[in-house]
């Protein structure tokens, strides 16, 4: 996926979360964003099952009601996402950076946390997880 097609769906997806008859609701399942710049992105309940998120730079981004089951996010910066209520059952988790992350309601069913960075990160109850 080229940068100008994944600013269009971006756009588009904004158009629709400010008004659903406009726009489109984003569907990046699949995709290979490993690397992508996605800081600060809005992303509230896009489509990004089984995507190719490694490495990926997701600082800040809104990830609220964000389909990811499946998805690849080995290593990718999650550093103070909001991934409340998140699908992110069976995602690869490994050595992500979710540090100050929001997880209050994710669905983190068999996902693979091993070696994540979980500190400061928040879960459902509002308890702070720690390592």
């Amino acid at each position: 996926m080229t940068q100008d097609e994944l600013k269009k769906i971006l756009a588009d997806h904004e158009a629709w979360l400010a008004d659903n008859s406009k726009g489109k609701r984003a569907d990046l399942s699949y995709a290979d964003l490993s690397y992508a710049y996605l800081s600060g992105a809005d992303l509230r309940h896009a489509y990004l099952s089984g995507a190719d998120l490694r490495y990926a730079y997701l600082s800040g981004a809104d990830l609220r009601y964000a389909d990811l089951r499946g998805a690849d996010l080995r290593r990718a910066d999650l550093s103070g996402a909001d991934l409340r209520y998140a699908y992110l059952s069976g995602a690869d988790l490994r050595y992500a950076d979710l540090s100050y992350a929001d997880l209050r309601g994710a669905d983190l069913r068999r996902a693979d946390l091993r070696r994540a960075d979980l500190s400061g990160a928040v879960t459902l109850d509002g308890w702070k997880l720690t390592q």
